[in-house]
């Protein structure tokens, strides 16, 4: 296993249409962490997303926002991966998880894609499971059927504070996720 996380990618669907619902909330803990380090996320066309590049904790690692629809964000990944010859167990992805109440956040290594198409695409194009999740509680609708429309529906006033509680814990557990000290950060990201 790798010592350092080099590439933090936040699923989303692109466009302002889709920016406030459930299904981007991984993209809302890069945007925040953007915004902590003071360096915005720009456009770049090789990794078909947006991408910043900073210095987290000492360490240098890769930002990326997918621009592909979420169910494509396997290309994404696997450009920016190739292109700065990451491997995937230096890669920590960020999607929601329907399977989490609100507010809950917990951290995995390895695992199926669990019905989530973003992780199943990623999973496709590298080949391998063998990569970081950081796993962001929406909630769920309470029927199967109606899981499309929740995740790209907008959360409620208080569900959205929830989430975005869970996003400010996960970034003060970062120290220890970049250093691979993942037990550690598990256990703290666990305790809620």
């Amino acid at each position: 296993m790798s010592s350092a996380i080099r590439l933090i990618v936040g699923l989303a669907n692109p466009g302002e249409k889709y920016a406030e619902t459930r299904h981007n909330a991984g993209a809302w803990l890069v945007e925040a962490l953007a915004i902590t380090c003071n360096t915005p996320l720009r456009p770049e066309a090789k990794y078909h997303g947006e991408h910043a590049i900073v210095k987290l904790h000492g360490e240098t690692c890769h930002l990326l926002i997918p621009s592909t629809y979420m169910n494509l964000s396997g290309q994404a990944v696997s450009a920016c991966m190739r292109y700065h010859k990451i491997p995937s167990d230096a890669v920590l992805i960020v999607h929601d998880e329907i399977d989490l109440p609100p507010g809950i956040i917990r951290l995995k290594f390895d695992g199926g894609h669990g019905g989530h198409n973003g992780l199943q695409d990623i999973i496709s194009h590298l080949g391998t499971r063998q990569f970081y999740r950081l796993r962001i509680g929406v909630g769920h609708p309470g029927n199967s059927k109606d899981v499309s429309d929740y995740v790209l529906g907008r959360p409620s006033k208080s569900d959205r504070l929830k989430i975005d509680d869970a996003i400010t814990r996960a970034q003060d557990t970062l120290p220890l996720i970049m250093d691979g000290n993942i037990q550690k950060a598990m256990q703290s990201l666990h305790s809620d």
